[in-house]
């Protein structure tokens, strides 16, 4: 709105239009070259209103009026006042200086294009309100002459107004100078910032330093000292788990000094070498006490010595590792403790337990029980197709008793329940649970022996303890298998045995058990040749009944009277060759059960050839229809058995039942 009174400005073209006279929406034009001036919006004051006037709106004169009179306005004024400063000076010191113009504006002479583009804002009103009467809305730009009066009035305000220009200026200027000592701060902080880095590369290079030094110097000053809670800890710690691990840095130590002692000694390895052996001395000494006291305690009466092994043992097997590494008499001495120990101990428990099984009641098999003794109450008249059950206490009848190759139960009878026992029983029992007892107690000491001495001791040496331990024990066993065994007759009963041996000595190669193959094998040398010599007396039975009967034929009327059902010897041969072919499903051609069965059926058969020729020798038919059905007694009996050797045999009698099956 000042731009109307720059200098060189027309003075005619600066007129205001009258007081009375209604303000045009159309804004005047100043100057040709000069764009059209936007209008007020209504209700403003077009030139009082303006942000530089040193006065309020409401004042009656300003500074405006001064510059008009100056630029030559027409208006007279009332007062004036001729020391007043310019207006446009005063606003030049605030603005700065306008840009000058030599050239004169000149005023156009008519409407150009651009007043047709000229976009009027009216200030949201229409035309109408424009247009309308009330123009009380809109204020005149009315300009009052300013009186010296007035000027006096307003010279208060213009003090406040410089007081406060000045407290702005001294706020500036105490904010200058707190920037400028924050700025110095800033600057004192970014050099201690490049001082605190540069100490900490510093740092960073010693640290690193140190510990390519402390790498290379670390294992030997621990080699070369001994810390107070190490000694403490030995010499009155009590032996546990931290104890084994101080024990360990102990040896650790004695190891390095030893190594480091063939090299140039020093002070500190002459100072530390006593200190060590002390060490390792009083460690010998506590060891020894602690272990000793443990070997002391498997001597209670009552006791578990696998319990002990575990806990006591089995956690501190270092202990004895370091005593062979630095005391190997003083292990040794141990060692052949802990074996004399055990050795009594197992010896002491199994001849208690062997004591229990020999109050079981057993079944008196002898050599009247041999197949071919004469017994009338063994005699039957089973007719053929009909499959005999043994009696309870047989002992041609395999009944129930390989059950207890195919139990699932794996735990020995105990002493009590053996004491206990009532029930009569055959000779397997007390074999089964005696054996199956020192297999598992052995396989538990040869895994603790192991565990305990190895790898202070080699393993052949750890197989020879095992068997000074467990020599008496074995003897003891196989003293139990010969006192069941050396009188009996019963056939199934020692197969049984050789079974339940054999299953042993699967069970122990699975466990990787191979110290107990001895006993295993000594036990299979006490049944074998017992068992072939039941047999041997069985067919020797056989071949006596065979060698009573007449040679000649019998008579007719004997014949007639003789009776064609299966005799007794076949009823026996049917039930134990059963009993054998059931315990001998996956035995092989080259046991010595094989060729002895061979032989007693050869006997069997023989037997049965003769009886038949001396009874029924005069009726041809009557006596090929009494082979058949001894024939097919047994081949009843035996048909539910499967493997290899009872295939065959089922295909023998069954050629020799279809041979005399034609003449019947």
């Amino acid at each position: 709105m000042w731009l109307d009174r720059r200098p060189g400005q027309h003075p005619g073209s600066a007129a205001p239009p009258p007081n009375n006279r209604s303000v045009s929406p159309l804004p005047q034009r100043t100057s040709s070259r000069g764009p059209y001036l936007a209008p007020q919006r209504p209700g403003l004051n077009t030139r009082g209103s303006s942000a530089l006037s040193l006065v309020s709106n409401d004042s009656s004169s300003s500074l405006l009026a001064s510059a008009k009179k100056v630029n030559g306005s027409s208006l007279r004024q009332s007062s004036t006042v001729d020391d007043a400063p310019d207006p446009e000076e005063v606003l030049a010191r605030i603005l700065g200086h306008f840009p000058s113009s030599n050239t004169t504006q000149q005023p156009a002479s008519g409407i150009t294009e651009d007043d047709l583009d000229f976009d009027v804002d009216f200030g949201g009103l229409t035309l109408t309100e424009l247009a309308g009467p009330d123009v009380s809305s809109r204020q005149v730009d009315n300009y009052k002459p300013q009186s010296v009066q007035d000027y006096e009035r307003d010279k208060a305000k213009f003090e406040d107004l410089h007081r406060s220009i000045r407290a702005c200026d001294d706020i500036l200027s105490s904010v200058e100078s707190n920037l400028t000592n924050f700025r110095n701060d800033l600057a004192a902080v970014s050099a201690d910032i490049e001082s605190l880095q540069a100490r900490s590369q510093a740092l960073n290079v010693r640290l690193e330093n140190r510990k390519a030094v402390e790498k290379g110097l670390g294992p030997l000053v621990d080699e070369l000292s001994v810390s107070p809670l190490v000694i403490t800890t030995i010499v009155e710690g009590h032996i546990d788990e931290t104890w084994v691990k101080v024990l360990a840095e102990v040896d650790k130590r004695a190891m390095a000094h030893k190594k480091n002692a063939q090299q140039p000694q020093s002070k500190a390895l002459a100072d530390v070498g006593p200190l060590l052996e002390k060490l390792i001395l009083k460690a010998i000494e506590r060891i020894r006490d602690f272990l000793v006291a443990q070997i002391k305690a498997m001597r209670s009466p009552h006791i578990n010595a696998q319990i002990i092994q575990q806990q006591n043992f089995l956690r501190f097997k270092d202990l004895f590792a370091f005593l062979q590494k630095h005391q190997p008499t003083l292990a040794g001495e141990i060692c052949q403790a802990y074996m004399n120990t055990m050795r009594w101990y197992y010896l002491n428990q199994f001849t208690r337990y062997k004591q229990s099984l020999d109050k079981l009641k057993l079944h008196i098999i002898d050599k009247n029980d041999a197949m071919g003794h004469e017994d009338t109450s063994r005699r039957t008249t089973v007719l053929s197709g009909s499959k005999l059950g043994g009696v309870p206490h047989d002992a041609f009848s395999i009944g129930r008793r390989n059950e207890l190759l195919k139990t699932k139960d794996q735990i020995a009878m105990s002493s009590y329940l053996a004491d206990e026992d009532q029930t009569t029983h055959y000779l397997e029992v007390p074999f089964r649970n005696f054996n199956l007892a020192l297999v598992d107690n052995a396989t538990a000491e040869y895994t603790f022996l192991v565990s305990f001495f190895s790898p202070a001791l080699s393993l052949a040496v750890v197989s020879r303890h095992f068997n000074y331990i467990f020599d008496p024990t074995f003897a003891l066993g196989q003293a139990l298998t010969k006192q069941l065994v050396s009188d009996t007759y019963d056939g199934l009963g020692l197969l049984l045995c050789v079974r339940l041996n054999q299953h042993f000595a699967f069970e122990l190669q699975r466990r990787r058990v191979p110290v107990v193959d001895g006993y295993i094998n000594g036990t299979a040398m006490v049944l074998w040749p017992r068992l072939q010599s039941v047999m041997d007396a069985h067919c020797e039975s056989v071949k006596a009944l065979t060698s009573a009967l007449p040679n000649k034929a019998g008579s007719a009327s004997q014949a007639k009277t003789a009776s064609a059902a299966p005799h007794v010897v076949t009823q026996r041969f049917g039930q134990f060759l059963h009993g054998v072919l059931a315990l001998s499903t996956e035995a092989g051609d080259d046991e010595p059960i094989v060729s002895s069965l061979h032989r007693l059926r050869i006997e069997v058969e023989a037997f049965l050839a003769k009886y038949s020729q001396a009874q029924l020798g005069a009726d041809a038919r009557k006596r090929d229809r009494f082979l058949y059905n001894n024939y097919s007694l047994i081949l009843t009996i035996i048909s539910d058995v499967s493997g290899k050797l009872a295939t065959e045999q089922q295909d023998h009698f069954e050629s020799l039942k279809a041979s005399v099956q034609e003449n019947i």
